[in-house]
């Protein structure tokens, strides 16, 4: 794991206990540092309690169900977590289980919060804020821990669709050409859980807008802007909030170190101006730019080559040949949930795009397939699908889903055939029953996954799992 000398002897709150949040735990406290954590999932919170003599029992100190605080001593065993690897006798302080919203921040060294923790309006940042407390994220102490690390470089990759993608990309190419690389932030292993790269290796990290807003020292060797499209304005004062937060990636970039932005939209156009005085370290990618796709088989479509060209630039911002570029994009397997083909079953093929969570990533799914029986729905983040409209002539029938499903149906009635399937396992098999050899079952939900699922990622297992139930 990654960690730093520069957190001993330090007190430090995590809020959120999911895989970046344990991962930041065991970092600090492996640093040395003094540790506060807590998430309101019990089962999160019982990961760091001590292994008493009958497994599965708590320390003495732990409160049940109902508290919040229980301390973890250095007795009488080690950790449940395996992420720390060591004993907390070995780690030197002692590991706090509280709710930080109950207990008094004076004197905490930071507050590390969970991206998913929304800071705009949760109480505890109005408390941190009020102890002089500062808020930030495990991307923020990597950026704090880079000076302690083999020398590297550092890949930043953010927009609204296609980071998973690219971040991906970027990784395979790199791994294609020999380089050392690690892909973390949004996806993959939380970054502070990975073994430091030796010298010469690049971290490949995909950046949310919410994981932008919790960093503030990440200087980025090459820092990426894909897109922005209305997203998250739940955790925004409006868009221009929104695009604010992806500008801030390349305000904590050095002068002279690369941005490349994708100018396709109004907004991260006004960004990639505001960046003139760059000079060469600024490369603007037009749209419209044609490619030759046809030996990128996982990369198909308008919005692969967009994704492709960018992780070409930065490739080649990082001396990577183009021999090694080209092998790359030619082997690149793509990723599950995005525009993965999980089977063909009599003729009709099973696309599991689950990852496509707005109408502005939908689209290009939609634009992909000639004759298409989609599912959509689930928690809405808009009430309109205009930016896939353009594509509904490809559309057989629709099958709407979760709490958005009636909206939808409602949106969709007078421009294609739709019906109301409410679960995701009725809709595959209603859209089994309608397809014909040739035509494209397709998932690309338009929504949030947290009314019926706990991700995105469960939902398209959940859509693999269906389709493998089909005779």
């Amino acid at each position: 794991m990654i960690t730093s000398e520069l957190w001993r002897g330090k007190r430090f709150a995590v809020l959120g206990l999911a895989r970046s949040g344990a991962a930041t735990v065991a970092a600090l406290v492996a640093s040395g540092a003094q540790v506060t954590a807590w998430d309101g999932d019990e089962v999160k919170r019982n990961q760091f309690l001590p292994r008493e003599p009958g497994e599965g029992d708590r320390s003495p100190s732990a409160n049940g169900g109902g508290g919040t605080t229980a301390v973890v001593s250095p007795s009488p065993g080690p950790l449940r977590l395996a992420a720390l690897a060591t004993s907390p006798a070995e780690a030197g302080e002692d590991l706090t289980l509280a709710d930080p919203e109950t207990i008094d921040l004076t004197g905490f060294d930071g507050l590390i919060v969970s991206p998913g923790v929304p800071i705009n309006r949760h109480p505890v940042a109005a408390k941190a804020r009020a102890a002089g407390v500062p808020i930030t994220g495990d991307i923020e102490l990597f950026a704090q821990a880079r000076a302690e690390l083999p020398p590297h470089k550092v890949v930043g990759i953010t927009g609204t669709n296609g980071k998973s993608t690219t971040t991906a990309l970027v990784h395979h190419i790199l791994q294609t050409a020999g380089v050392p690389s690690l892909m973390g932030g949004n996806i993959g292993l939380p970054i502070l859980d990975q073994e430091p790269l030796p010298a010469g290796g690049v971290y490949v990290l995909e950046l949310s807008s919410y994981q932008i807003d919790l960093t503030f020292s990440l200087d980025c060797d090459v820092a990426v802007l894909l897109n922005i499209t209305p997203d998250h304005l739940d955790r925004y004062d409006g868009f221009d909030a929104y695009a604010a937060a992806k500008a801030r990636l390349f305000a904590m970039q050095s002068p002279s170190h690369k941005a490349i932005i994708s100018i396709a939209d109004d907004a991260s156009a006004k960004i990639a101006r505001s960046l003139s005085a760059k000079g060469e370290a600024l490369t603007k990618i037009a749209p419209g730019f044609c490619m030759d796709q046809s030996r990128w088989p996982q990369l198909q479509g308008p919005h692969n080559a967009a994704n492709a060209l960018a992780a070409i630039n930065v490739c080649e911002s990082l001396g990577v040949s183009n021999a090694d570029i080209d092998r790359g994009l030619e082997s690149f397997v793509g990723l599950d949930h995005r525009m993965q083909t999980v089977a063909v079953k009599h003729g009709v093929a099973y696309v599991n795009d689950s990852k496509a969570t707005n109408p502005e990533s939908a689209a290009p799914a939609l634009g992909s397939f000639e004759r298409i029986h989609w599912i959509l729905g689930g928690q809405a983040k808009t009430d309109s699908l205009d930016p896939c409209a353009p594509h509904f002539g490809h559309v057989v029938r629709a099958y709407t889903i979760g709490e958005a499903g009636p909206m939808f149906a409602d949106l969709l009635k007078d421009r294609v055939p739709v019906q109301i399937s409410g679960t995701l396992d009725a809709a595959v098999a209603e859209a089994a029953a309608q397809a014909q050899a040739g035509d494209t079952v397709l998932l690309a939900p338009v929504c949030a996954s947290f009314d019926q699922f706990s991700d995105f990622e469960a939902r398209g297992r959940a859509f693999v799992q269906a389709v493998e139930a089909l005779a």
